[in-house]
């Protein structure tokens, strides 16, 4: 479990094959916070990590082994499962990173990016 403070950051969802394969799903949702803005709360306290790219790692839950992060090296930005935030439903994705590699049939409506309003 984890608190998350802070204003979240491009809220996307993401094809690659390491998303697809680890969530068995043809997306998974991600969303930013910076990493001094997240807290590990619980008996299972902060994420085990492993790469999947040389400079990318992924944090998973140390009981149930749940995918809950990802986080680049040299990066100030952490990347969580949305729909492992309490308050999920606000937080639509405005991009879709390896989109071409979506599985065919998938449709994808994204949110308005709010920085590019004018």
């Amino acid at each position: 479990m984890y608190e998350a403070f802070g204003i979240p950051d491009d809220p996307h969802l993401c094809s690659c094959e390491h998303c697809t394969r680890l969530s068995g799903s043809p997306a998974m949702a991600w969303v930013g916070f910076h990493k001094d803005a997240l807290k590990w709360t619980g008996p299972a306290g902060a994420p085990t990590y492993f790469s999947t790219w040389p400079t990318l790692h992924r944090g998973s839950c140390q009981r149930c082994r749940t995918q809950l992060t990802s986080v680049a090296d040299g990066s100030d930005t952490i990347m969580v499962t949305i729909f492992s935030l309490t308050r999920s439903a606000e937080l639509a994705p405005v991009g879709h990173s390896y989109r071409e590699a979506a599985a065919p049939w998938m449709t994808i409506t994204l949110a308005p990016d709010p920085q590019r309003r004018t």
